[in-house]
This record gives C-alpha cells, sequence and structure tokens, in this order.
C-alpha cells in the first residue's frame, strides 16, 4: 500500500503474523481523506526477514517517513502494531501526532510466555507456519466470529486462516522472538502526551479490556472504546464499529 495524495497522514501497524492486507477495510474508509501509509513488517507481506527487534524495526519505519517527506503521523497499531506503536513513541516521540492502540498491551512477556514463543518460533521454524493454524486462529478472533452463520464472518475466518498459513516461516520466528525481546511499556504511558485512543474488542482474550483499560487509565486522557461483537482482530470482526471509533479519533486530531 502506497501514500495516498492529501496531507494528514496516518500510519497502520499490522498484527502479528498478517500484512498489511489486513488493513484493506479502513484504507478503503480513509482514502481521499488522509494519506493512508500500511507498510509490511519485515518478514511479511512479500518482504525479507530482518533483525528480531522491534527498535530497529521503528528506526526503519522513521527512515522511510523522512523519505516520504512526513514529519509526523497518526499511528494505528493491532496487536503487534501496538507494541510497535510504543517503540515509536519511545524513540521518536517528535514524529507521532497522535497513537490508536488497539488490542493491545503495554506489560512484557513473562517468562513462560518468552518460553512460548520460543517453542512457538521452533516449531514453525521446522513445520512452517500452517502449525499456528489450529491453536492461533481460534485464539484472535472472537466468540461471535466464530460461531456465526453470516457470510461476512465466514469470510474473515478464511481470510485468517490463509493468512497465517501462507506467512513467511522465517519472518514468523524472527517476529516471536522480536515480540519476546519487548521491554515493557508501561513507564511510557503517563508520558504520552499525544491524542490517544484505546480500542479492543469485546471478546479479545488474548490481550482482552482488562489490559486496554489499564492502558488507557495510565495515559493522560486517552479515550477507551469497546468493538462488540469482536475478539483480538477487532478492525476484521467488526469494521463498522472500528472505522467509526478510527475516524471519530482522526477527525478531533486533524480538525477534519
Amino acid at each position: 500500500m502506497e501514500w495516498l495524495t492529501c496531507a494528514k497522514p496516518v500510519v497502520l501497524l499490522h498484527a502479528f503474523p498478517f500484512s498489511p492486507e489486513m488493513w484493506s477495510l479502513q484504507v478503503t474508509e480513509l482514502e481521499g481523506r488522509y494519506s493512508v501509509f500500511a507498510p509490511a513488517m519485515p518478514g511479511f507481506g512479500g518482504r525479507e526477514p530482518g533483525a528480531a527487534s522491534l527498535e530497529a524495526w521503528a528506526e526503519e519505519l522513521a527512515e522511510t517517513l523522512d523519505n516520504l517527506g512526513f514529519d509526523e503521523a497518526v499511528f494505528v497499531g493491532l496487536s503487534m502494531g501496538g507494541y510497535l506503536a510504543f517503540r515509536i513513541w519511545d524513540l521518536f516521540p517528535e514524529r507521532v501526532a497522535g497513537l490508536v492502540l488497539a488490542d493491545t498491551r503495554a506489560q512484557p512477556d513473562d517468562g513462560a510466555g518468552k518460553a512460548r514463543r520460543a517453542e512457538l518460533a521452533a516449531r514453525v521454524r521446522a513445520e512452517g507456519s500452517r502449525v499456528l493454524v489450529e491453536d492461533f486462529v481460534p485464539a484472535v478472533l472472537g466468540q461471535t466470529t466464530l460461531n456465526s452463520g453470516d457470510e461476512e464472518r465466514k469470510a474473515v475466518r478464511a481470510w485468517v486462516e490463509r493468512w497465517v498459513s501462507e506467512a513467511d516461516p522465517e519472518g514468523v520466528a524472527r517476529a516471536l522472538e522480536a515480540l519476546a525481546a519487548r521491554p515493557d511499556s508501561r513507564p511510557l504511558l503517563g508520558e504520552i502526551e499525544v491524542p490517544t485512543l484505546v480500542l479492543v474488542g469485546e471478546e479479545d482474550t488474548l490481550t482482552p479490556p482488562a489490559d486496554a483499560r489499564a492502558i488507557a487509565a495510565a495515559v493522560p486522557d486517552a479515550e477507551f472504546l469497546i468493538v462488540p461483537e469482536a475478539g483480538h482482530m477487532a478492525n476484521l470482526e467488526n469494521p463498522e464499529a472500528f472505522n467509526t471509533a478510527l475516524l471519530g479519533f482522526l477527525e478531533k486530531v486533524y480538525g477534519v
């Protein structure tokens, strides 16, 4: 996805182990009003795997923004994208006009979480990304999406399974290592001085509403909204509610 030709930049940071394609329903809503950039992280969306470091990804993204001629942007991060948004704020706060933190958490992995990621990275390298499908797909989708016979919800299930199974194994493994190594972002929360919206799916069990409430409570003047009938992939499971919240926030930040 490319920058669209207008001002007011918005950067969409995708979740693990997806690609910028997950943002297609948001790009459709935003295009023409904002300059939308949905970059692929190293190892995803056809990119070669890079360093297993969110800090390295943030530095690369800042360089890309320089090349595109944008000094600052609103960063919208979902799950892994939220972890990356925290690193961007930590390293380049002057680049951040606003933050949307969706279905993410500020605390780092504990020892057991790090061990699970290491084990999964080894399995993916040995067996391929298809091993993620059985456990990961039910975990990232809410019960409404998993159990609905609605054609749109069925399409979401199919999209998610395809994206997960087709992800580059080495890219997935390095991302797991980067996520395991991420620092504690909770000390940053009280220092966030830009408009912030915290979104979470009502049925998210990976980064549940309690985690999102904790972020919103710690960030000065943050807005907090629950996306109904959605799990961890709230932007896909209830795009109408997600887009309404996102557009309302961007109008407040940019004045249009």
